[in-house]
């Protein structure tokens, strides 16, 4: 089964500082643009940044393997490689982490290597 791409829209306060971490830190492609909004290639996938004057409200948190897990969230599945390199790209940047990079669920199933980090 081919998956689809999908088109998610989130808030930012700061579109410069959104050009830097989506174009320049995550070398998404950026698309469509206007002073309200930058379309970005996510890994395939259609992600919109919408200027806001405020945030919404902080994100709630679930526990899952004693750690809090921010809910919404979002993410993209990357083959091991590209994960690892992205990681490393995101510490060299001295990105604060939600969750560090880890694995998660180690020798169970659905293991998984995981990072969480927030971008206002």
């Amino acid at each position: 089964m081919q998956l689809a791409p999908f088109h998610l829209a989130i808030p930012v306060t700061d579109l410069c500082l959104a050009e830097s971490f989506y174009g320049g830190l995550l070398d998404c492609e950026k698309g469509r643009y206007c002073e309200q909004w930058i379309d970005w290639n996510f890994f395939g996938h259609q992600l919109v940044t919408h200027l806001v004057d405020t945030m919404p409200s902080l994100p709630s948190h679930n526990q899952v393997e004693n750690q809090a897990v921010p809910v919404p969230h979002f993410g993209v599945v990357l083959p091991w490689q590209d994960w690892q390199h992205l990681a490393k790209t995101l510490e060299g940047n001295e990105i604060d982490f939600v969750i560090e990079p880890q694995i998660r669920f180690k020798g169970q199933t659905g293991e998984q290597a995981t990072m969480f980090f927030s971008r206002s």
